[in-house]
């Protein structure tokens, strides 16, 4: 296809680091589990996984105390002496959840500091088994602990084993231990592990309210054999509400650390697909590789000297090394790049290399490039949105055949790439063409200097791109497999970068990924541009591209391996006393229409009620039998009267096995004053300003109560003498496919529960008032 061997040799040599720009990261080796005592076998975590994660195991079932018991057995195991740590806790958000943490500690032979290492042990509710997240980190930390203890080695730092309880209803067992428990004040250091998928590499990020520099000097020490991190992702993870049980550990108790997650096959998250099956033991073992090095160093280290005020810009390389500098480096870095680029620009115009109107006429293929790849990209994903309704059903926007659509768009955009610059082939000095994509990229790096100066760390391509600059301009026809090989920081930098925006935010960035594609082509233009079959090379592309998207299609369609999510609950009005099913499904299948039909009603726009991740309401609307419902005990009291105010106190007991009861009151009205059994929510930063979830309220509802027993529910409130109090109701239980009433089929096997939503529920609402 080229037209000699060196510039064929380059075209291998780039494809080939694409794919070690992923293959590298990774560990390969499986530990089978026969492997020595001392060392962390992958299977013999698995293990564990494959029993923690037989069914769903969410705050409140038989599962979860099964679960619960069987980490206190391993741990008991090894000679430890696990306790449980169970309270009540009432978040910001008017979350009240509680949750019961398992914990251990080693003690060491030092002053009494401790590290935690963490995870959570209960599923989503209410149909994943949880088997990624998160029995992936209890098997990684039980088969460490394991590995560790037979090491049989003295250590100068204690360590805390926790396990906490309701991470995936706020976070609440996290805030239980910084708050309630005294092993806490002696915390100075976490490593957390959690997942987003079941596949893929982990990567490490922080979480410090200080200065990253410690953190990254110690992780260096540690020398962990696949690192995997970069302060690019840890920057834009600081901008996002996304948060762990670390988050808490930092807020709360000022602990930094560090977090330990994969992403890839996104769409297993928080669905029944989150099977032992379904995660990779690749995955897996990357967990271990980490949590070994990292527990044998900080072991014995100080654990106070990674709080920092410095900030360091880092990024992983091939080879399992982390790379970091100061941030004080990133604008002389920048200044000596702008210094050597002008340099290199006026070398150039002097040696007649350059010259001003083929460098003008480099403008229309840079931008076309650019422009028409993003727009290509973003115009046909929302055709095929509307050509694959079915699409809509991925709650969080990554479809099963999402891979296909990543590598297909990367294929386009090569495509309008290779076409463009090859229309501009006339230009001999093929230095012109690469003066705007350098400049441009430089200038990006000036914007991030700025702005975001966790991605200062792409001027290093840059300085190899002005390398490759200089040697275009001294040389006519410099050597192809040099320049690729000049080539390959900004391969491995950015094209990890491509895969993973639309795996961690959607398919609905697709754009971004080809304007990445984009700028890594003109990145690599002195090897490109000297081509002379960058025409056979677009054909080549838009092969590569039809075929994918074809197969795509032909991947399109819900099977049993890929199911297809739906959603149904029965929601009971006893102030209207009828009943309804919902759902929030854009298409009717073969399950949902028993219910609805094929043209169900529209539910009513403004029924955003129940929280979920996406915002989700309901979509459909049909009516449904009334059933008997064990109704809740509601029991007013009105305690106290003063001149302005009167306080109440509200009493609710579930009859029936409700997991959920929610209480929504009108936004208009602030309390005086708001207890929850006992406990009183702090107050919340919602961006510039201060609310709280009682006391000054941007929103309806006032409580969510996840019960995981038969607890009363007592509420204690003051508020102004002129309102009277009113609360609307909601008591659900997930077990509708249980209610022999109600007499609802189990799903295909092609159809699993929607997740992120309330689901599969039976709903009771009423409204309550003082009579």
């Amino acid at each position: 296809m080229l037209n000699n061997i060196p510039r064929l040799f380059s075209f291998v040599f780039i494809a080939i680091a694409v794919w070690f720009s992923f293959y590298s990261s990774q560990p390969k080796h499986i530990e089978k589990e026969n492997a020595p005592e001392t060392t962390f076998a992958t299977q013999r975590a698995f293990n564990h996984v494959k029993r923690i994660a037989k069914k769903p195991h969410y705050v409140g079932t038989e599962a979860h105390s099964r679960v619960r018991n069987y980490i206190v057995g391993e741990l008991q195991k090894m000679g430890l002496q696990p306790q449980t740590h169970e309270d009540y806790i009432l978040n910001k958000r008017g979350t009240l959840v509680r949750p019961q943490n398992i914990l251990a500690r080693l003690e060491g032979t030092g002053s009494g500091e401790a590290l935690v290492i963490m995870t959570h042990y209960d599923s989503d509710p209410h149909s994943s088994p949880g088997a990624s997240d998160a029995g992936s980190g209890v098997g990684t930390i039980l088969e460490g602990i394991r590995a560790f203890l037979s090491q049989n080695k003295s250590h100068k730092n204690d360590i805390i084993i926790l396990f906490t309880d309701a991470e995936e209803l706020g976070l609440s067992g996290a805030e239980l231990f910084i708050k309630d428990h005294p092993w806490a004040q002696d915390a100075k250091l976490a490593l957390n592990f959690e997942a987003r998928g079941s596949d893929g590499n982990s990567f490490m990020f922080l979480e410090t309210n200080a200065g990253n520099a410690g953190l990254i000097k110690a992780f260096k020490k540690a020398d962990p054999e696949f690192p995997v991190t970069n302060s690019l992702v840890y920057s834009i993870y600081k901008m996002l509400p996304n948060d762990t049980d670390l988050t808490v550990l930092r807020e709360e108790g000022k602990i930094p650390g560090y977090n330990f997650a994969f992403i890839d096959d996104h769409f297993d998250y928080h669905t029944a697909l989150d099977t032992p099956k379904n995660l990779d033991k690749e995955t897996l073992a990357h967990q271990g590789s980490y949590l070994m090095p990292l527990l044998n160093y900080f072991k014995d280290s100080k654990l106070g000297e990674v709080q920092t005020k410095a900030e360091v810009v880092f990024f992983n390389i091939p080879g399992g090394q982390i790379i970091s500098y100061p941030f004080s480096w990133i604008f002389p870095m920048l200044i000596i790049a702008f210094i050597l680029c002008f340099i290199l620009l006026g070398y150039g115009f002097s040696k007649n290399k350059l010259q001003l109107k083929p460098i003008l006429k480099s403008i229309i293929p840079f931008v076309v490039s650019l422009s028409f790849s993003a727009l290509s990209v973003f115009v046909l994903w929302k055709i095929l949105l509307y050509s694959y309704p079915e699409y809509s059903e991925m709650e969080h926007g990554f479809t099963y055949n999402g891979y296909y659509y990543i590598a297909a768009f990367t294929s386009l955009s090569l495509l309008i790439s290779f076409f463009t610059y090859y229309r501009f082939r006339h230009i001999e000095d093929k230095a012109n063409l690469f003066v705007l994509p350098l400049i441009f990229w430089i200038l990006l790096c000036t914007l991030f200097a700025f702005f975001l100066k966790g991605a200062a760390y792409l001027i290093i391509p840059a300085y190899f791109a002005l390398l490759q600059f200089f040697i275009m301009i001294r040389q006519s026809s410099p050597n192809s497999l040099l320049m690729a090989f000049l080539g390959f920081p900004a391969i491995f930098i950015l094209v990890p970068f491509i895969k993973m925006f639309p795996v961690a935010l959607g398919l609905n960035i697709l754009f971004v990924s080809a304007l990445l594609t984009v700028l890594l082509f003109q990145l690599l233009l002195p090897v490109f541009a000297y081509y002379k079959s960058n025409k056979k090379i677009a054909v080549f592309c838009f092969l590569i591209f039809n075929i994918l998207l074809i197969t795509a299609h032909f991947k399109a369609d819900f099977t049993e391996k890929y199911p297809k999510p739906n959603s149904l609950v029965y929601l009971f009005d006893a102030d209207e006393n009828n009943a309804n099913w919902y759902s929030y499904d854009n298409l009717v299948d073969e399950w949902t229409k028993m219910y609805f039909g094929e043209k169900p009603l529209i539910a009513p726009s403004d029924n955003k009620t129940f929280s979920s991740k996406y915002g989700s309401g309901f979509t459909w609307r049909e009516n449904a039998p009334k059933i008997k419902l064990n109704t809740p005990d509601i029991i007013w009291e009105k305690i106290d009267s003063s001149r302005n105010t009167d306080s109440y106190l509200l009493k609710i007991y579930s009859n029936r096995k409700a997991d959920r009861i929610e209480l929504f009151a009108e936004r208009t009205i602030d309390f005086e004053s708001f207890k929850v059994n006992g406990l009183q929510a702090d107050s919340v930063s919602l961006g510039s300003d201060d609310f709280h979830i009682h006391t000054r309220r941007w929103q309806e509802r006032i409580l969510t109560y996840h019960a995981s027993g038969r607890d009363t529910l007592r509420l204690k409130f003051r508020l102004k003498n002129t309102i009277k109090p009113e609360f609307i109701l909601y008591e659900s239980s997930y077990d509708l496919l249980e209610n022999k009433a109600l007499n609802v089929p189990s799903r295909p096997k092609r159809i699993i529960p929607r997740p992120f939503v309330l689901n599969d529920a039976v709903i009771f609402k009423k409204t309550i008032s003082p009579e």
